[in-house]
């Protein structure tokens, strides 16, 4: 591996090109129309334009990448996260192009990517899934069937859904037959399979991750992560490791996210969602995510481990650099993800100029991103400004930390979500760590005047 194409943009994109330059390897960036301008282009040895500002027509043409790959005399390519990460088409054209993709085989994407077929192969490697249909249910007949054995509420999810999308709960058989064909026409409009299945909707659940990781013949786990304050099912902060869970249910879970791993002979790095009943201390397998994840941060913080440079290292052929013996998680760390929206209009998208921008630092303070003062926040992609990670040697110095690195956020130009999480950082329930899935929306809707919402959203 020489050259590398990162088939991204904004701060995931920066994140790539650092450790391939710490690689010393040459760097190929693509880029929107929207985006000539922007730090990941400046960073990158050379760049290409692959399109117009809609992503549709940029950073999901798999055709543009892939010539952005041959004119640059790229040999590798690295997708980063969302976008084309999770491909299996994508993936397999860059193999079939004799680059080395950065990221499990076609295969491993296609078979996590089907979410039934995911529930089935993580059956066969003995990890606990969520009680519900054994495959996608054809009719109403069929749903009403698993919803009776299983119990109400049960959650209708696409087969090909992803990223907290294609979900919808029913408590009542009446609701299902309403809900179950509209869940598929959604399902199909929105990614191209109207497949769908049941699984038991678990109450004041808990979203627990594995980050794995292999090289085809080794597989190993670095820890845990605590992602279960969301918001319309989309992460808000994210933990290393999880509060308050018991050490019997951590040793199960890592056992048996190593095990999917190992049944589907993973390469690089993957990450393995499980669903926690704290009332049952029962964990049952969510999907698994076939790429970098956004909070990967955290999980570098306390293992002290490059996640991005091992995924290049493994994607040029060679073996792990690490064992499990030698993963030995310290500390705890926190990810805050700073996104240019308005809390208080309803988390509304507020793209422009970035007048100002101070970023915190300090010790134990880590920043990624993608923008730099000047630069332009655009309308047309994911919001995401900066990802403000701390590490403390406990929780409650590392929460310290976090208060004091968002007071030192400075942002003009734009409407940033910085005051709703320093709110959020204070609240009684995330400091205590007892919170669940659904825990930061009934806390944005509990109507006192230090809210974390100042109006309603």
């Amino acid at each position: 591996m020489r050259t590398l194409l990162v088939a991204n943009r904004g701060e995931i994109a920066v994140r790539i090109l650092r450790a391939a330059r710490e690689l010393g390897l040459r760097t190929v960036a693509v880029c929107s129309e929207a985006d000539v301008d922007a730090l990941h282009v400046r960073m990158a040895d050379e760049h290409r334009v692959i399109g117009p500002p809609s992503a549709t027509r940029s950073y999901l043409d798999e055709g543009a990448v892939l010539a952005a790959a041959a004119e640059s005399g790229a040999d590798a390519v690295h997708p980063g996260y969302g976008f084309l990460s999770e491909r299996a088409s994508f993936a397999q054209r860059v193999v079939d192009a004799g680059l080395a993709f950065v990221g499990p085989s076609p295969e491993a994407i296609r078979l996590m990517g089907d979410k039934v077929l995911a529930r089935q192969t993580a059956a066969e490697a003995g990890v606990p899934t969520v009680p519900g249909s054994d495959g996608p249910v054809p009719d109403v007949h069929a749903a009403l069937a698993v919803a009776e054995r299983t119990g109400y509420p049960v959650a209708i999810k696409a087969a090909a859904g992803g990223g907290g999308r294609g979900i919808r709960m029913v408590e009542s058989a009446e609701v299902l037959r309403e809900a179950l064909p509209r869940v598929q026409g959604e399902a199909q409009s929105a990614f191209g399979n109207a497949e769908v299945y049941l699984e038991r909707y678990v109450p004041a659940a808990r979203h627990v991750e594995v980050q794995v990781f292999g090289d085809g013949e080794r597989f190993v786990h670095l820890g845990e992560r605590e992602c279960s304050l969301q918001r319309r099912r989309q992460k808000v902060v994210e933990e290393a490791g999880a509060p308050d869970l018991p050490a019997e249910v951590r040793e199960r879970m890592t056992r048996s996210a190593v095990a999917l791993a190992a049944e589907v002979g993973y390469h690089g790095a993957g990450t393995v969602e499980f669903l926690y009943d704290p009332q049952r201390t029962e964990f049952y397998f969510i999907e698994m995510n076939t790429r970098i994840q956004v909070e990967h941060p955290v999980t570098e913080l306390i293992t002290r481990r490059d996640l991005v440079r091992e995924q290049l290292t493994v994607a040029a052929g060679e073996p792990l650099s690490f064992t499990q013996e030698e993963i030995r998680p310290e500390g705890h760390a926190l990810e805050f993800r700073l996104t240019a929206e308005d809390p208080d209009l309803g988390f509304f998208p507020s793209p422009g100029t970035l007048t100002r921008l101070n970023l915190p630092a300090g010790p134990f303070v880590r920043v990624d991103s993608g923008l730099v003062q000047g630069g332009e926040v655009p309308p047309f992609y994911d919001s995401l400004l900066a990802k403000v990670v701390v590490w403390g040697d406990t929780r409650e110095t590392a929460l310290a930390r976090g208060r004091r690195a968002l007071d030192e956020v400075e942002v003009e130009g734009v409407a940033t979500t910085a005051p709703f999480l320093r709110r959020l950082a204070d609240h009684p329930g995330f400091v205590a760590g007892q919170y669940h899935t659904t825990s930061l929306e009934e806390w944005m809707t509990d109507g006192s005047e230090d809210g974390l919402v100042r109006r309603s959203a």
